[in-house]
């Protein structure tokens, strides 16, 4: 069947789509809540199990937030005969994409972007500075990511079929 990535920048609203997915019986994943992600450290290629928080100044500099390509062949072997979104965002995207049969990018201007993480009460990354900063850097990097995707996209993809399962 199909496999869906449904990505954007932290605060973009993969968390709530995933669980209006849910709601409407969808097999949904949180890429980060589900286990399918995790914190490593760049310069050692080691898994960090216990992150602090609030991130320290230069902390993310030399971490990064990264999804396992094994767990999402796992799924991808599992959804064989149902369609399944994996929600989330991370860092080496680039190594899961050609796993995915549709990829949907949440695109959200840094007005909305600032308003949705002060204020979200489910998931507190964004509200301390440090991360703060970093998701408004990333912002337009997401966009800049996936945009030359977006024609291709439209031309070899068809659009799902989003009735109930």
């Amino acid at each position: 069947m199909t496999v869906v990535w449904v990505t954007g920048n932290s605060g973009a609203g993969k968390s709530t789509v995933c669980g209006v997915l849910r709601e409407r019986g969808y097999v949904a994943l949180d890429a980060d809540e589900d286990g399918f992600s995790r914190w490593i450290d760049r310069a050692k290629g080691e898994v960090v199990m216990d992150p602090p928080y609030p991130v320290p100044g230069g902390w993310l500099d030399r971490y990064g937030w990264a999804i396992v390509r094994e767990r999402v062949e796992t799924l991808v072997e599992e959804s064989r005969f149902r369609i399944a979104f994996l929600c989330g965002s991370a860092e080496n995207e680039a190594d899961v994409r050609d796993l995915f049969d549709v990829i949907v990018c949440l695109v959200i201007n840094e007005d909305t972007l600032r308003h949705r993480l002060a204020t979200r009460t489910t998931n507190p990354f964004g509200q301390q500075p440090e991360e703060l900063a970093a998701a408004l850097k990333w912002n337009p990097l997401k966009r800049m990511q996936y945009r030359p995707r977006l024609i291709e996209g439209l031309i070899a993809k068809t659009a799902l079929d989003l009735q109930p399962p």
